[in-house]
């Protein structure tokens, strides 16, 4: 079973807690004695150790001056950085707009080889029309009281996908029925998007599967992710934007999406399932 998204967060902050801690401990000091060199109240040093708080890059700085071992602190603080990258609320992400938001991503598109995408819910954005995508982000724009700049993070979306026609790159795309059927925009703009997944289905560079509503299952339906060669894991939560770096946690969304892959239609069987979809609509 995939770790949860939340639980992984956690265990990286608790082991950037226990560095500290055993820091400490080899120094021969008391958390009371660190806490009293650095100038804080004891219960900081407390809550730093059981990752109650996390550190800033200063706290990390005191805390091993206070310990003697100032030979540490960049990793230490290295390892924060990672950990701050790991989990972004989507306000914060989104804060800077949706056309910063889109282009931030194209380096790592970009310099990607292999994409693994899994999704639930909702056609990845690699694969929506012009009129879907419109539609996800106005609702995202109106939702969240951003500028109305949906007009160039569409544009940007747009240049995104071109990695799905230039480049060595491959595509392995599974996807839940539910993402066929969910009306999150008209009628009209929904056929558009299925016919334009036929399409996509038939590029040499993508592999399209779908698995059916109703079939056994040897996994449930997760949360959306996104595996970029082996180096990264991105994951869609309701309120974060995750991002996997660990090779033992990447590992276990790949075996994820295997398994995912293993209930999927693909192919002519794929695509008769969308059409299905289109003529029910």
């Amino acid at each position: 079973m995939t770790t949860s998204p939340s639980s992984s967060v956690q265990q990286a902050r608790q082991a950037l807690a226990d560095r500290l801690r055993e820091i400490r401990q080899d120094s021969g000091l008391t958390a009371r004695e660190v806490a009293r060199v650095c100038g804080w109240h004891e219960s900081k040093s407390s809550r730093l150790e059981h990752a109650r708080t996390a550190p800033s890059p200063a706290d990390i700085r005191a805390w091993c001056a206070a310990c003697g071992a100032e030979d540490q602190t960049e990793d230490l603080i290295a390892s924060l950085r990672v950990l701050t990258t790991m989990y972004v609320e989507w306000r914060r992400l989104l804060k800077s707009g949706l056309k910063r938001q889109q282009e931030t991503r194209l380096p790592l598109y970009e310099r990607t080889r292999r994409f693994r995408v899994y999704s639930s819910w909702l056609i990845p954005g690699l694969l929506q029309t012009r009129a879907f995508t419109a539609t996800v982000l106005r609702s995202i724009m109106e939702r969240d009281g951003l500028p109305d700049d949906v007009d160039e993070a569409i544009a940007a979306r747009m240049r995104r996908q071109e990695v799905l026609h230039k480049g060595d790159h491959r595509f392995a795309f599974v996807i839940e029925e539910t993402a066929l059927r969910n009306t999150v925009c008209s009628a009209d703009v929904m056929v558009g998007q299925l016919n334009h997944l036929i399409m996509c289905s038939s590029l040499p560079s993508v592999s399209l599967g779908v698995i059916p509503l109703g079939s056994g299952r040897e996994r449930w339906p997760t949360e959306n992710f996104w595996i970029f060669d082996d180096a990264q894991v991105n994951v869609e939560l309701v309120a974060s934007y995750l991002t996997v770096t660990q090779s033992r946690e990447i590992a276990e969304y790949v075996r994820t999406f295997e398994a995912m892959s293993r209930m999927a239609l693909v192919g002519r069987a794929a695509r008769d399932l969308i059409r299905n979809v289109i003529s029910s609509s």
